[in-house]
């Protein structure tokens, strides 16, 4: 009889953090979603708000590069939403 590799363990190591207990997630209609999923939503969506005010106001005629600043203001969101909801 052959003994187990010591890798054949590993699969059931990396997975012993994956619980519902200790998962950042809240529950909705039922259905768990995970926390950075609901960031990502507000986090998305003030940066399309923020670009429409952008434009109302010609702020974004004088942006050069677009696409970085919204997406950074995007992250900005929705890192700043997870720390004050969610951190420590």
């Amino acid at each position: 009889m052959s003994r187990p590799s010591p890798l054949s363990a590993t699969p059931f190591l990396l997975l012993a953090g994956c619980s519902t207990d200790t998962a950042p997630s809240f529950s909705l209609a039922g259905a768990y979603f995970p926390d950075w999923m609901l960031c990502a939503m507000f986090g998305v969506a003030s940066a399309v708000g923020l670009r429409v005010i952008f434009v109302v106001t010609k702020i974004d005629s004088i942006l050069r590069f677009r696409l970085f600043t919204y997406s950074a203001l995007g992250v900005i969101v929705a890192l700043s939403i997870w720390l004050i909801w969610f951190g420590p």
